[in-house]
């Protein structure tokens, strides 16, 4: 409750998981949680949900499932001595259960049921390394500690955990010589709820208050799935016992296939889940982690739409549910990131089709306005060009995209480099003689339009550099989304 006391529990959910024997501890500390929120004195702790999974709740439908599990997997044959043997063991646990025994956490001769079928099944003929069941995965074997080598993990954890440096870090008392080692007979002893009631004898009461998710692995001995769903079947919580959804009617064991494959069951009712792993140990978050979040982010509503991610093919009874992200982005802030460069290329597509939209539209006014005033000065001036209008289309652009001034300094240059046709002078002589003062300023109309026609072969190659500047501009807008889309970096999976 210490640790809890750190956490700021007044704004956030609080689920709490485990395996194991933590399906003592994790009901006890819900307990304690739920009681403290009943003080009015003291701000509520937000608990949500529990999880937990191959645990031991109810030791006498624990106890009892043992033998059923050897004969379920084939580990000892019913009728033969090593069964006798073995249902002589299990006879005397149910009268120690009889006798109180199923009030205490712990009863030693109910447990010499386990250790009976580990002992009565070991290959002695074998590699000393195989030649025991592993409890804790049938379909394994192990030397004569039945499984205390598993996983493989330990081979680098255990020095690990032995590092001054990591000992430091989690602030263990550094006098202690013995070094970390799993499931250390001395710790257990210390953990043994002696004075304790087993948690099934509260597991209603918490049902009550929050929902809790019960999850097994199927190859499971020693915390195995008979025994989880014995304990259900005889639960009374919520007004009904086990899975009943009224008399008689049960609710259905709902088939779970992840990504294509048979994944296990599902079955739920009145705030309990209960799921079955499918070839899994007692470890079943070892042995298919992927599984596992899904479970989890359907345990608390976690929608792939509100954190991003890429959902991968979950589906129960063959429906899917939230969209939980463990797919193709195992978490949320490299989807959320992707999303985003995603919109922004899809932003510069948008703005370059409307640049696209809006030239193509001026382009088209330009054309017109240009056509206008060409058609009003040659109308005005008499003056048709030495070509025969050939300069129409670039007085046009340059009228239209309001390039007059560009157009002015051009045609002065133009006029000092006597850039114009000699001939056209003579023309103009010739008015002038002809017209007087009128004729000269027809004379000046056309050098004018002439100088227009001329300098339009300038001014049309800046517009090409500047339209082709501007077209550029949109270009990059394209380029930058096509490589967005093809050489965007992938982000690797954490």
């Amino acid at each position: 409750m210490q640790y809890l006391g750190v956490m700021n529990l007044t704004l956030r959910q609080l689920y709490i998981a485990g395996e194991s024997y933590a399906g003592q501890h994790i009901p006890y500390i819900a307990r304690a949680i739920l009681k403290r929120n009943k003080d009015a004195t003291k701000t509520p702790w937000k608990l949500a949900g529990l999880l937990i999974g191959n645990g031991w709740i109810s030791p006498a439908d624990h106890y009892l499932s043992y033998l059923p599990f050897a004969y379920e997997h084939n580990l000892i044959q019913g009728g033969s001595d090593m069964a006798k043997r073995i249902e002589s063991q299990q006879s005397i646990c149910i009268k120690l259960l009889d006798e109180g025994g199923k009030d205490h956490v712990d009863t030693q001769k109910c447990e010499k049921i386990m250790t009976d079928i580990l002992n009565e099944t070991k290959d002695k003929t074998a590699d000393p390394r195989h030649q025991c069941i592993n409890m804790y995965d049938v379909r394994l074997r192990d030397d004569d500690s039945c499984g205390m080598n598993w996983p493989p993990d330990l081979a680098t954890v255990t020095p690990y955990l032995r590092r001054k440096d990591v000992i430091a870090a989690l602030h263990i008392n550094p006098d202690k010589k013995t070094g970390w080692t799993e499931c250390s007979g001395a710790v257990s002893a210390s953990f043994r709820a002696v004075n304790s009631v087993p948690s099934i004898k509260f597991l209603p009461n918490i049902l009550a208050e929050i929902p809790v998710v019960l999850f097994s692995g199927d190859q499971d001995l020693i915390c195995n799935h008979i025994g989880t769903e014995s304990l259900i079947n005889n639960l009374q919580f919520n007004g009904g016992k086990g899975f009943e959804l009224s008399p008689g009617v049960w609710a259905p064991r709902r088939d779970w296939t992840f990504e294509g494959e048979p994944a296990g069951i599902y079955q739920e009712a009145r705030n309990l889940t209960y799921v079955l792993f499918y070839n899994s140990s007692h470890m079943v978050p070892f042995d298919y982690p992927r599984r596992t979040r899904d479970m989890l982010d359907r345990f608390m509503g976690v929608d792939i739409a509100s954190i991003g991610g890429s959902p991968t093919d979950s589906r129960i009874d063959g429906e899917k549910g939230p969209l939980v992200s463990v797919g193709g982005h195992p978490n949320s802030t490299a989807a959320e990131e992707a999303e985003k460069e995603r919109l922004k290329q899809a932003a510069w597509k948008a703005y370059y089709k409307s640049g696209e939209v809006a030239l193509i539209v001026v382009a088209i006014a330009a054309g017109l306005w240009g056509w206008y005033v060409w058609r009003d000065r040659r109308r005005r001036a008499g003056y048709k060009g030495l070509d025969g209008g050939a300069g129409e289309g670039r007085e046009s652009l340059i009228a239209g995209m309001g390039l007059e001034n560009f157009r002015r300094r051009e045609r002065e240059r133009d006029v000092e480099a006597a850039d114009f046709d000699e001939r056209e002078l003579d023309e103009v002589e010739a008015r002038m003689n002809g017209h007087g003062a009128s004729s000269r300023n027809g004379a000046a109309d056309a050098k004018e339009a002439k100088l227009y026609t001329e300098g339009g072969q300038t001014e049309r190659r800046r517009y090409n550099q500047d339209g082709d500047a501007d077209q550029g501009r949109y270009s990059l807008g394209e380029a930058s989304s096509s490589d967005g889309e093809g050489e965007r970096p992938v982000r690797e999976k954490a």
